[in-house]
C-alpha cells in the first residue's frame, strides 16, 4: 500500500487525507499543535459559515485575480459539493438570507467530531505535537515529544496554513523552509483584517456598537455590511470586504446612508433648524444613530452646515487610520506559493509528489464562505490527483 503524509490539519488538509485514504492510500496526518482544525474550531466560535449560494459566475468572481486558477477546484468541488459533504457527516444544513450556508448547529465541533470519526474509520493515523521542520535528504524531518523522527512517503500534502492566528498554528514557519528549496514565494500580508484607528476620547462610549447598513469601499473594491467600532478601530465583515483595497493604499470611504442619494438627503437637511444644534438637528432629521454621528463627527470635523455639502460628506466620509491591523490579527493572509510553482494537480514543481492546499496558496477571497470552501476544494483536488498518481 502506498503511504502519504498531510502535515496540517486545517480544513485543506483533514479533506486531503479524506479523499486519499478513500482512494486506498495509507494516510499518516501530523500536526504541530495538541489538537486538530483549531483554526477551523475558530472560524465556527461566531457561526460555521461553510460556503455560500450564489450564481457560480459571482461565487468564483469573490477569488480576486486567480478565478483562472481556482476555477476548476471550485468546480469539482464547489457550494453543492460543500454542502453534500457535510450533510454526509450527519450535518443538517440552512441558507441565511444572504446565501451563507451554516449547519443547524452553527458550531464546527459537532462537524470536526464526525469528520474525525469518519477519518479513524478509514484507518488515518494522527499525529498530534509533530512539528515539521523541513527535510533530512529525501525524508521528511519533525520535532515530537518522543524526539527527532523522519518518515519517507510516497506523497506528501502540505497544508501549513497562511501566516495569521499564529495560536492556533498558522504561524507561517514554513516560508523559509521552501524559500531555501528555490520556490517562487509571494510576502504575506494580511487579507480580511480590520482598520487600525487611534480614536479620541469623544469616541469612548460608542466603542462595541455596529454601524449597520452602511457601504464601504477602498479602490476599486466595495461592499455593503456592517463595521464594529471597536477599542483599536473598525472591524467586522464589511471592513474585511474591502481591506485589500486598503493594503493597496487606497483611501476608506464610508457611505452612511447608501439608500438615499446626496439630494434626499439634502432636502431632508434643508427642513428649518430653528435653535437646535447641528448634531440634534442630523438625528432628527435624518434618523441617523447615535454612532454613526459620532463617527461623522470624528473623522469631519467641523462639520458643514450648508445642507448639500453636509449630505455629501454623509455619503462619502473619509475615515483617518493608521492602516490595517497586524497580520496575526487577520482572518486570512494574502502571499504565499505563487501559482507558477506548482502545477495544475497542485504538486510543487519543484518537490516531485510534494503537494501545497489551502491557504499556502497565494489566493485571495472574502469572508462569507468562501475562505472554508477553496481550502475544501484545493484539499480535495490534490489528495485526488496525489492518489491517482500513487495508484497508477
Amino acid at each position: 500500500m502506498k503511504h502519504a503524509v498531510v502535515i496540517g490539519s486545517g480544513p485543506a488538509g483533514l479533506m486531503a487525507a479524506e479523499v486519499m485514504a478513500q482512494a486506498g492510500i495509507s494516510v499518516t496526518l501530523c500536526d504541530a499543535k495538541p489538537s486538530v482544525g483549531r483554526k477551523f474550531l475558530m472560524a465556527g466560535k461566531s457561526g460555521l459559515n461553510l460556503t455560500k449560494e450564489e450564481p457560480e459566475s459571482a461565487f468564483h468572481a469573490a477569488y480576486t485575480d486567480t478565478t483562472t486558477w481556482l476555477a476548476p477546484m471550485l468546480k469539482a468541488f464547489g457550494p453543492d459539493e460543500v454542502q453534500t459533504w457535510a450533510q454526509g457527516l450527519g450535518q443538517e444544513m440552512f441558507t441565511g438570507t444572504t446565501g451563507r450556508v451554516f449547519p443547524k448547529t452553527m458550531k464546527a465541533s459537532p462537524l470536526l467530531r464526525a469528520w474525525l470519526a469518519r477519518l479513524n474509520d478509514l484507518g488515518v493515523t494522527i499525529n498530534t505535537r509533530w512539528r515539521w521542520t523541513g527535510w533530512a535528504g529525501a525524508s521528511l524531518a519533525f520535532d515530537t515529544p518522543q524526539g527527532a523522527q523522519t518518515i519517507t512517503p510516497d506523497a506528501t500534502i502540505l497544508a501549513l496554513g497562511g501566516a495569521s492566528w499564529k495560536r492556533l498554528g498558522s504561524d507561517g514557519a514554513w516560508y523559509p523552509v521552501l524559500l531555501e528549496k528555490g520556490l517562487r514565494l509571494r510576502p504575506f500580508a494580511p487579507a480580511n483584517a480590520g482598520l487600525s484607528i487611534k480614536w479620541t476620547d469623544f469616541m469612548d462610549k460608542h466603542l462595541g456598537t455596529a454601524l449597520k447598513s452602511i457601504a464601504l469601499s477602498s479602490g476599486p473594491y466595495s461592499s455593503r455590511g456592517e463595521a464594529v467600532l471597536s477599542r483599536h478601530g473598525l472591524e467586522g465583515g464589511g471592513i474585511y470586504s474591502v481591506s485589500r483595497g486598503v493594503r493597496e493604499g487606497h483611501p476608506l470611504v464610508l457611505d452612511l446612508m447608501p439608500d438615499l442619494t446626496v439630494q434626499a438627503i439634502a432636502q431632508k437637511l434643508s427642513k428649518p433648524r430653528g435653535k437646535a444644534t447641528l448634531t440634534s438637528h442630523i438625528r432628527k432629521s435624518l434618523k441617523l444613530d447615535a454612532a454613526k454621528i459620532a463617527l461623522l463627527q470624528e473623522m469631519a470635523m467641523p462639520l458643514p452646515s450648508a445642507p448639500a455639502h453636509l449630505a455629501s460628506v454623509i455619503k462619502a466620509l473619509p475615515v483617518r487610520h493608521g492602516g490595517l491591523r497586524p497580520m496575526d490579527e487577520a482572518i486570512s493572509t494574502a502571499g504565499g506559493i505563487a501559482q507558477a510553482a506548482v502545477d495544475d494537480a497542485l504538486m510543487i514543481k519543484a518537490l516531485p509528489n510534494t503537494y501545497a492546499v489551502g491557504e499556502m496558496l497565494d489566493w485571495e477571497a472574502p469572508t462569507g464562505g468562501y475562505l472554508i470552501t477553496a481550502c475544501l476544494a484545493t484539499g480535495a483536488w490534490a489528495g485526488r490527483h496525489a492518489a491517482a498518481r500513487l495508484n497508477t
